[in-house]
């Protein structure tokens, strides 16, 4: 189902928000059970935090490419676009101008920027990417290619870089890496609240009509 109106956007990221929240929700629980054996519980924390890495790129790659399919939707014109959007728009435009000293290559795009603006956008589907390692600075790119401000999440950098991507990479590569049950618990937390604000941002876009120049 193509996503044309905010109130299915909506309804999209609150689906795939709440079965996220449900899991991780069964995996905190079973990390904050008393009797089970300091091994058992050592696996269960290291499991989690792979989850919940898994559970936070998932989403944010997912309502990102949403909002961005949302936007393609609107049936907007190149020159009514933000400007975020509009570079976005033109990086397949672009492309065969890259690395080269061809000038003739860069006259179809001037061509554009002086007629042509005022035609039908076409955005790139699905042209968001995580590169399976959703950093800090991955995630402060996407905020900029959807117009998202990024200062929200600006100190939580090393949670992200840290305690949630190196974590995880860590495990996922067979190290050894012990987190105690309250490490564990705290990051829960932050990553839940951290998948409400990126969802809210995109929300609040889609109403407030900010991928529109003049909204």
């Amino acid at each position: 189902m193509s996503i044309r109106t905010a109130e299915q956007l909506s309804d999209i990221l609150a689906t795939d928000l709440a079965w996220r929240k449900k899991e991780l929700s069964e995996v905190k629980s079973l990390i904050e059970l008393k009797n089970v054996s300091p091994q058992r519980h050592n696996a269960l924390i290291r499991s989690g935090v792979c989850i919940l890495y898994a559970h936070w790129e998932g989403f944010v790659k997912l309502a990102a490419n949403s909002y961005l399919e949302y936007v393609a939707m609107q049936k907007l014109c190149y020159d009514q676009l933000a400007s975020n959007f509009l570079a976005l728009a033109m990086k397949e435009k672009l492309k065969e101008t890259k690395e080269t000293n061809k000038v003739s290559l860069y006259i179809p795009v001037c061509d554009f920027f002086l007629s042509q603006l005022n035609t039908r956008c076409s955005l790139p589907k699905k042209a968001i990417s995580t590169a399976s390692n959703l950093s800090s600075e991955i995630l402060k790119e996407i905020s900029h290619i959807l117009g998202l401000d990024f200062s929200l999440y600006s100190t939580k950098s090393k949670l992200i870089d840290e305690k949630l991507l190196e974590a995880r990479n860590k495990i996922a590569h067979g190290n050894d890496l012990i987190i105690d049950r309250e490490e564990y618990i705290e990051l829960h937390t932050e990553v839940i609240a951290m998948l409400d604000i990126f969802r809210n941002q995109i929300e609040n876009a889609a109403v407030n009509k900010d991928f529109m120049l003049n909204k």
